[in-house]
């Protein structure tokens, strides 16, 4: 009687992650990322006071959690600003995107760490933020 009640609390309390379990949607794909048909865009400038400032969107994702797409703001050829146009509505990427975006005006480039636990949305990221780096040329 003294071994029952700590197996079952500890039995409980391993299932709860389970009960908790949101499983990710399906998107028909069978690969971690693909790029889907929407390619980086063109920058698009305006001028003020001197700098120019570049808006461009990176290539859209389609991943297992979902799609990915950022849109950069180019102040010259500093990133100024990260913007997710698309994310997987998953909590692990809601907690992953600040950091994400943080990286990427720290590192001023998409050579940044995967957030652990959000592999697959920072790997399309990472991918989408590239594409619209090298758009800006």
């Amino acid at each position: 009687m003294k071994r029952a009640i700590p197996v079952l609390v500890l039995s409980i309390a391993g299932l709860i992650p389970v009960w908790r379990y949101a499983p990710s949607q399906d998107t028909g794909s069978s690969s971690t990322a693909t790029e889907a048909a929407a390619p980086a865009s063109t920058p698009s400038a305006s001028s003020s006071g001197g700098s120019t400032t570049t808006v461009v969107k990176g290539s859209a994702l389609d991943t297992e959690k979902g799609p990915v797409q950022v849109e950069v703001t180019f102040d010259g050829d500093k990133i100024a600003s990260v913007r997710m146009l698309q994310q997987p509505d998953h909590p692990q990427t809601t907690a992953a995107v600040p950091k994400l975006i943080e990286e990427t005006l720290q590192a001023q480039s998409a050579d940044i760490d995967t957030v652990s636990g959000a592999t697959i949305t920072s790997d399309g990221y990472k991918e989408s933020l590239q594409a619209a780096i090298d758009a800006k040329g």
